[in-house]
């Protein structure tokens, strides 16, 4: 009994210690990354990674499948272009812009579709994001099919030339570990756990007093400001928005790149998304179809790792850390 309990710090503290070290070595691997990698590449892997770590909000931690969230990544991607080419806003305006309207979006999105649940739910934002888009294809300011080409990337609060491909890289990378650490504050507060309470079983939450509806509608409005972000921040890289962020073949993008990495898991989103943009940037170069071999990869990656390749790899460390010694 003794021996068991003087284990169990030292394990925690083990535990401690080798996720600083992940941390530690993953930061300075994202800080030396665009001086062994193309920055743009790099880039549209964090613009993306931050976009699946919004939606994984959403569908892995309140238990909420959007087919939606392009409109929110595509709707901040005009809104940020427009406002910083046509307006002469200052980028950083731009992206508050982008997800001031986002968050404002997912309000009025979330207000209609949480009154249901599961395959309705998920028609009902599909719908919205379908509305969305002939929307985008229709307002004389998207400049339909051409999109908004040639956004100036501008001064960061007058002192950063974002036009300098290492300073954008900081600065997306500055955005993106921004938004993933709310994400992570979010899911380790009081207001995560009830919505984790909710996604397990959303009558006992009720039973318990609990208002779903406000704790689901909050979460649905995050995830959309988070997203808009990223389009905004994507929409500046590529100095482009354009009709593709808000199709519905991106809102399933997302969901892939989820699924891929692991739903309901932290850094499942990020590798998911890195995995996605890697591949569609190498296939690019070849002859294959894209798409069909994604397709083939994601059966494979269901078939093999149903939880996704990190909630499997947490799973068995888990699993093994349980193991009696």
């Amino acid at each position: 009994m003794s021996m068991q309990t003087q284990a169990l710090p030292r394990t925690g503290m083990e535990a401690g210690a080798r996720k600083a070290l992940l941390l530690g070595g993953g930061l300075l691997l994202a800080v030396l990354a665009p001086f062994l990698l193309y920055p743009v590449f790099l880039m549209k892997v964090l613009c993306f990674a931050l976009f699946a770590c919004a939606f994984n909000l959403l569908i892995g931690f309140a238990g909420l499948l959007s087919f939606g969230h392009a409109a929110f990544f595509g709707s901040a991607a005009y809104i940020a272009a427009h406002t910083v080419k046509e307006w002469g806003w200052a980028p950083e305006a731009g992206l508050l812009a982008a997800t001031a309207v986002a968050g404002l979006m997912g309000l009025v999105f979330g207000l209609i579709a949480i009154r249901r649940q599961g395959i309705y739910f998920a028609m009902i934002t599909l719908a919205l994001s379908q509305m969305v888009f002939f929307l985008a294809l229709q307002l004389p300011f998207t400049h339909g099919e051409d999109g908004i080409q040639g956004v100036p990337r501008g001064m960061l609060f007058g002192l950063f030339d974002l036009g300098q491909p290492l300073t954008m890289y900081y600065v997306v990378l500055a955005i993106f570990l921004g938004g993933f650490a709310l994400v992570w504050r979010t899911v380790h507060s009081p207001f995560g756990q009830v919505l984790k309470a909710i996604r397990e079983n959303e009558p006992r939450a009720v039973s318990l007093g609990y208002r779903t509806d406000r704790y689901k509608l909050v979460a649905f409005v995050l995830s959309a400001s988070l997203a808009g972000l990223a389009g905004g921040t994507k929409a500046l890289v590529f100095q482009l928005a354009s009709l593709t962020d808000v199709t519905w073949q991106m809102s399933g993008e997302v969901v892939l790149m989820t699924l891929l990495g692991g739903m309901g898991t932290l850094l499942g989103p990020v590798v998911g998304a890195a995995l996605v943009v890697t591949l569609e940037s190498y296939l690019a170069a070849t002859s294959l179809p894209v798409p069909v071999v994604i397709g083939c990869i994601f059966v494979g990656c269901v078939l093999l790792f149903r939880r996704g390749i990190v909630g499997e790899i947490v799973g068995r460390i888990d699993a093994k850390g349980r193991k009696p010694v």
